[in-house]
């Protein structure tokens, strides 16, 4: 079990509700598909990483600071005498090697992922050198989707490719290590450390009244759905969920879009599309959200 474990980002749960709901410009699209794609890799890459049995410290996603310069590490592994940190890369086609930019097969160039590799490298020494910790730094490039190819890259990069990642992770497995209280400290310190609430991800500009209204499928988030009884049925997958349920789902993504407005059965009726009275709602915001004030004036927090 990680010590520190990943969780979906806040950002991400925002971007993932307005691609349903507005219509998204293609860039727009394209750099959520990237964040998504990347999210996944690093999710796969940690549960391979989790199956290793050596004594040492797992913290997947942190976001540091040091020097008034934020940075973000996808995955660090603490052993006795090394922190070796990783960058996750969930690449898939033919790319050509170039030591400036990669470029895809169609000839796009992208950045090189050892200038992260270096740059990261560098600031995690100044970390652990300001905080009294003398540990030898190692950083990888992960390339974790078995559809990757690189092409005309030297041998001696410091890159993992999808047939090397298994040979790799047992080799680290077998790593003499012998953990301590200095090397709980650490990891103690940079979970305080980490940046929660810092976010690399640029959102799209977005209003109340240009989103998409109504219950959308959990199952496969269409929102072609009906309501009977106290369910909800999707028309497209059959996917079947309480109303109940359904309802509060959709005031978690309000509350994510909109963090700093109130909670009321008529904005909630509105942002369900109508679909559910507003005596339902009440109902269900009453058993699940603390009430503050009467009638009218009832907020739920």
């Amino acid at each position: 079990m990680p010590f520190k474990a990943r969780v979906e980002s806040e950002d991400l749960k925002r971007f993932k509700i307005l691609d349903q709901r507005m219509l998204l410009t293609a860039d727009e699209k394209k750099y959520y598909k990237a964040l998504l794609k990347g999210y996944e890799g690093e999710v796969q890459f940690d549960s391979l990483t989790e199956k290793l049995q050596s004594d040492s410290f797992i913290l997947n996603d942190l976001v540091l600071e040091v020097n008034h310069t934020k940075f973000q590490i996808d995955s660090t592994i603490i052993f006795q005498n090394t922190y070796h940190f990783f960058e996750v890369k969930n690449y898939e086609g033919d790319y050509i090697y170039d030591p400036e930019n990669f470029k895809s097969g169609s000839g796009k160039p992208i950045q090189n992922p050892l200038d992260q590799l270096k740059r990261s490298k560098t600031l995690i020494r100044q970390l652990l050198q300001n905080l009294g910790y003398n540990l030898q730094v190692e950083g990888h490039v992960i390339f974790i989707n078995p559809e990757f190819t690189l092409l005309n890259a030297p041998y001696d990069l410091s890159f993992i490719y999808p047939s090397q990642l298994n040979r790799f992770l047992k080799k680290l497995d077998m790593k003499p290590s012998r953990l301590n209280n200095i090397h709980i400290k650490l990891a103690n310190q940079l979970v305080a450390l980490h940046q929660s609430k810092v976010s690399m991800i640029k959102l799209p500009t977005y209003e109340y009244d240009q989103l998409k209204k109504g219950l959308n499928c959990k199952g496969c988030d269409s929102f072609s759905v009906s309501v009977q009884g106290k369910k909800q049925i999707c028309n497209e997958c059959g996917y079947v969920e309480m109303i109940s349920t359904a309802v509060l789902r959709s005031v978690e993504e309000y509350k994510l879009l909109f963090p700093n407005w109130k909670i009321n059965s008529n904005i909630i009726f509105d942002w369900c599309g109508g679909a559910i009275s507003k005596r339902r709602i009440g109902r269900t915001l009453g058993k699940s959200l603390k009430i503050v004030g009467v009638h009218q004036w009832a907020v739920y927090e």
